[in-house]
């Protein structure tokens, strides 16, 4: 692997010998590796490329070098999607873990220490002091980075460790500790309560207050990628109808906002984003959110097991108060 400039997508091999490990696959760097796995995280050149702050033709020509200097597609592409191949998602799985690995290893050599901490939406009030305390006891900094996945980076190796809303899947290869818990709130839309599919929730449309099962009667609109709120938290056989889904929290506002159905979220969270076309409502008997503070089960930083031990050592965690009103 060659960390020195190489002209072009994918530069000269450099001669040495062949039985390095590397015979074969001179020309590939960390922009090449970097690049992958942003696309197949992603499913798109498009947004891979505004993650990674570059032009989508350029990120283009750096996956097919890859593929060439490998000798094998990783990617099929069409007008509408990108997948994987099998030859892609044998490499995905071996690179995912391996490159924040070798990030970190190259950090730690190279000027001041920096963890990187990531999230979705919104970070917790609560981090301000868990990162402040974490500075003091470390000197190092703080690098906040958003991701609208649902792990916030972790996955790709993008951060070190992430504040996390919801269940974390148990097979995610993560350990947690809780932070705080968070009241729900519904939303509901202002403007769009004469279509036709919108007659549930006009009927609940002059309320403050609901509970929460009486969100079982209404269609419901749901985040599938980092939202907290899905069908399977009803009992079998009383949950909302799935009206529609959104693949990050702006699709969510404005599905909810044009009058799909009802969406439910973190109270904090509606808070930061108000809407024009959206009103919140207080919930009754709603489950709490709980947000936790998640690394790599193994292998993790360094500097991210130091802030989990802060977290750790931290007051117990408490329910964040409910304070939004029918607006």
């Amino acid at each position: 692997m060659n960390h020195g400039s190489a002209g072009g997508d994918m530069g000269e091999g450099r001669g040495g010998a062949a039985d390095d490990g590397w015979d074969g696959l001179g020309g590939i760097e960390l922009r090449h590796l970097r690049g992958f796995l942003a696309v197949a995280e992603e499913r798109s050149f498009t947004h891979a490329a505004d993650r990674l702050r570059t032009g989508q033709p350029a990120l283009t020509r750096t996956v097919r070098a890859l593929e060439c200097a490998l000798g094998a597609r990783l990617l099929d592409r069409t007008t509408r999607r990108v997948e994987l191949t099998d030859a892609g998602r044998r490499l995905y799985a071996d690179l995912a873990p391996l490159l924040p690995r070798l990030a970190g290893a190259l950090r730690s050599s190279t000027g001041p220490a920096v963890l990187r901490l990531g999230f979705t939406s919104l970070l917790p009030a609560v981090c301000t002091a868990l990162t402040a305390d974490f500075e003091a006891a470390t000197g190092a900094g703080v690098r906040l980075v958003r991701r609208d996945a649902p792990l916030a980076g972790l996955e790709t190796g993008e951060t070190d460790a992430a504040v996390l809303r919801g269940e974390i899947p148990p097979d995610a290869g993560l350990r947690s500790t809780l932070l705080l818990q968070e009241p729900r709130v519904a939303a509901l839309s202002r403007t769009a309560l004469r279509a036709p599919e919108a007659a549930a929730v006009r009927a609940v449309a002059h309320r403050r207050v609901l509970d929460w099962a009486e969100l079982a009667d209404l269609p419901l609109v749901v985040n599938t990628v980092t939202g907290t709120t899905r069908p399977e938290l009803w009992p079998d056989g009383r949950r909302p109808r799935l009206a529609c889904t959104a693949g990050n929290f702006d699709e969510w506002l404005e599905a909810v906002a044009a009058g799909h159905g009802v969406g439910v979220a973190p109270e904090p969270v509606a808070q930061r984003h108000t809407h024009p076309g959206i009103r919140y409502l207080r919930l009754k008997n709603a489950p709490p959110v709980p947000v936790r503070l998640a690394l790599p089960a193994r292998d993790a930083h360094p500097l991210a097991e130091r802030l989990y031990a802060l977290a750790r050592r931290a007051p117990a965690p408490r329910s964040a108060p409910g304070r939004t009103q029918g607006r």
